[in-house]
């Protein structure tokens, strides 16, 4: 149940929750700046529901692929009203117009921020340097584990084992196997804290086989380490950061490498790998089954970087991407010469065919 719940879960983030946010960042700072909005709509297509508020029609369509926000004088074709002359896109100043455009995809940070912050309070930093006990479990190699049976418990932290201060995940392992196989069959002290207690256990580490690679072990799985809410919004801080730095150095993999795999495996005798372009049908089946396992946790994790993922890919400069816009904005800035968008739609059409079929093969693949 849980993997066919986080998958729905995670389509209607992305779908009912991120991309009407990235629109409501356009229209906020479009209203805060005074520019006619004329529509606020989530999906494409035949029109199931809208309302009028005021000079603003808001409303869903019935492919829930997307969303707009409709502001006068940002399509060519259609003519503004002379009264609306002053409120129109292009009779804005530069800067106005760059904030409402950088508006939607800055909103995928805020958005990221929020899930991260959610995963850290609830489950805590994956990534601690500390040693932290997860799960401790009941047997080790066909008998009761150690860990068990020394009366460790989920949140214990390791201060110290043996003669190693306050260990690393890497340094515990590499310490304690080398323990084990020097001195099989002795107890090794491990002194803890638990909530704010420290207790002394001495455990006999087992030598344990796993992928043919020889290991001490005691038998409990690394946990987290849970954050207050100030040490949670800092780290949010940073891991968004991350997230997208390491979007803006994926993406133009994917323009060159990716694009050439994914035809590569399509047509030809290419084997998928792990690294190869997925789309957002192979992202779901990773979520469904981290939620099968009820790791929430990773889902949040997962959630939150295809969240700004999407925010960076906006960022592209090509229209009728976001980035395309700025990067017409800029052309402006330097000439003074406002851009014709009408001789640009061949390129955004052809940038929608491109991505389309991008979409498509990477589905199929999925």
């Amino acid at each position: 149940m849980g993997g066919p719940l986080a998958i729905v879960g995670f389509l209607a983030l992305i779908l009912l929750v991120v991309i009407p946010i990235h629109e409501l960042g356009h229209l906020l700072v479009a209203r805060r700046f005074g520019f006619k909005i004329q529509e606020y709509f989530v999906g494409f297509g035949p029109r199931l529901w809208s309302v009028r508020r005021g000079e603003t029609e808001y409303g869903v369509k019935g492919i829930p692929a997307g969303g707009y926000v409709k502001i006068a004088g940002m399509n060519p074709y259609e003519p503004v009203a002379p009264e609306d002359l002053p409120r129109a896109y292009g009779s804005k100043p530069i800067r106005q117009r760059a904030l409402v455009i950088l508006a939607g995809p800055l909103s995928h940070l805020v958005v990221g921020a929020v899930l991260y912050f959610a995963l850290f309070v609830t489950y805590g930093d994956p990534n601690t340097n500390r040693v932290i006990v997860g799960d401790v479990s009941r047997t080790l190699a066909g008998g009761t584990s150690p860990a068990f049976e020394a009366g460790l418990q989920p949140g214990d932290v390791l201060i110290r084992v043996g003669d190693l201060e306050n260990p690393s995940p890497d340094e515990l392992g590499r310490y304690v196997t080398s323990y084990a196989q020097e001195n099989s069959g002795e107890p090794l002290t491990y002194v803890i804290d638990r909530d704010g207690r420290r207790l002394t256990l001495p455990i006999v580490p087992q030598l344990v086989n796993e992928n043919r690679v020889t290991r001490g072990r005691i038998g409990f799985t690394l946990g987290p380490e849970r954050l207050s809410l100030p040490e949670a919004a800092v780290v949010s801080s940073r891991w968004v950061g991350r997230a997208t730095w390491n979007s803006v150095a994926t993406i133009p993999k994917i323009f060159t490498e990716g694009v050439g795999r994914t035809f590569s495996v399509l047509f030809g005798d290419e084997p998928r790998q792990a690294t190869d372009p997925t789309s957002l049908v192979g992202v779901s089946r990773q979520i469904g089954d981290a939620g099968a396992q009820g790791d929430w946790a990773l889902f949040l994790g997962f959630a939150a970087y295809v969240t700004i993922f999407i925010g960076v890919v906006n960022l592209v400069p090509l229209p009728p991407l976001d980035g395309g816009h700025l990067l017409l904005l800029a052309w402006e800035m330097v000439t003074g010469r406002q851009a014709d968008y009408r001789k640009l739609v061949p390129v955004s059409a052809a940038v929608i065919i491109f991505f389309s079929i991008f979409a498509i093969a990477t589905v199929f693949l999925d």
